[in-house]
């Protein structure tokens, strides 16, 4: 008999989550912590991450959410702006519910999953898997290393990444207008702009930047001054609504920037006989839509109810086995490949400049802000991915 149920190998927030709720669940856990591939040198984390009612729940089972509350804040509106006059606006009170999605500082998410790791029964750490396979005998290897995981191409799975040409710029922000918990987003061909209410460094006015450019216009802006990146944000917010510095007023940064490249990308095969794909490693979205990390941590959900209702029902089975991981797969696969398709289709709608895709594309946003039951369920699924 295998000395664990599962190995957890990875070290981000999936990965945590995984382990912390397979523990409380009553596995055996090994937890193989290494950095995840890809990542350099130290810097600081300017990213921040837009967990749905979904994620908070997990984080809530998990105990995590109560300490991470204090450096979160809720989006109660989301105002949605075309290229062309489009508008699709977001309420939380319109879909009943307290607010739309909670904007988290993503250093204080790991840090904190990795404190409750310290303390969680069941839990072991191990050294990371290598080229020679797992660093222990497990019935199960739950692969959460990211998106550049070398134990997915160990394994033989291929990850062809469509490259968007495109990178994500993030940096934090403070502004001399009070955000009202509004999140907004404009859609301006050929990038993608988005502030996200935060609570740093002032939990009235500060924001986290997500911008999608093309990759010669993100490694520009990470040459310049801190007052030269402010003027071009300010000037790329202006000329996308005229209104804005009414509603935001003058931003000044508060964090360095920071880029990476964006692709989208599906593993060939999630699952095997003894191991499973979770997270980035088994699927990347564009980060327009804010579901990247949500994904993931529905990945977790899924799987640790998959091991359940098998111990529950056919108790003979062990985790690692292939007919169980392929529920998994069935229920994840397709919810990731929808979201997929939204985040790119919607790229690449705005991308077009002819002047017969842009009116289309600015009149279908407005449309679709009048038509009630079509918003609730946008952003149902969004709440619940």
């Amino acid at each position: 008999m295998p000395a664990f149920d599962v190995c957890v190998s990875g070290s981000g927030a999936v990965a945590m989550s995984l382990a912390l709720s397979l523990s409380a669940d009553g596995w055996k856990v090994a937890w193989a912590k290494a950095p995840e591939a890809g990542k350099g040198a130290a810097k600081p984390d300017v990213r921040t991450y837009a967990l749905n009612a979904r994620a908070i729940r997990l984080l809530e089972r998990l105990r995590a959410w109560p300490a991470l509350k204090a450096y979160a804040s809720p989006v109660s509106e989301m105002d949605v702006r075309g290229d062309e006059g489009g508008v699709l606006s977001f309420s939380a009170w319109q879909q009943c519910v307290s607010e739309l999605a909670w904007i988290v500082d993503a250093a204080e998410l790991e840090r904190l999953l990795g404190e409750a790791l310290r303390f969680a029964p069941k839990v072991e750490v191990v050294g990371p898997v290598t080229e020679e396979g797992a660093p222990v005998d497990a019935s199960l290897l739950a692969i959460c290393e990211g998106k550049f995981s070398q134990t997915r191409s160990a394994l033989g799975v291929s990850f062809a990444r469509k490259e968007y040409g495109h990178w994500g710029v993030a940096a934090r922000l403070k502004a001399t207008l009070p955000h009202h918990g509004v999140a907004r987003q404009w859609f301006r061909s050929p990038d993608v702009l988005a502030l996200l209410p935060f609570n740093q460094p002032d939990p009235a006015a500060s924001y986290g930047l997500v911008w999608s450019v093309p990759q010669a216009r993100a490694q520009h802006l990470l040459t310049l001054s801190a007052a030269d990146f402010e003027c071009e944000l300010q000037d790329a917010i202006l000329r996308s609504d005229p209104t804005a510095p009414a509603k935001v007023g003058s931003l000044s940064l508060t964090s360095p920037v920071a880029a990476w490249p964006l692709a989208l990308a599906q593993a060939s095969r999630w699952t095997g006989p003894g191991w499973v794909l979770l997270g980035d490693a088994a699927h990347l979205v564009h980060p327009l839509a804010g579901q990247g990390l949500n994904l993931g941590l529905a990945d977790v959900d899924t799987l640790v109810d998959v091991l359940r209702q098998a111990r529950a029902t056919e108790p003979w089975r062990s985790p690692g086995d292939e007919r169980t991981l392929r529920r998994y797969a069935r229920q994840r696969e397709w919810p990731t490949k929808a979201m997929a398709g939204v985040t790119d289709g919607l790229l690449h709608l705005f991308a077009d400049q002819r002047t017969p895709i842009k009116d289309l594309r600015n009149a279908g946003m407005s449309l679709v802000q009048r038509l009630g039951p079509v918003k609730s369920w946008l952003i149902g699924r969004a709440l619940d991915a």
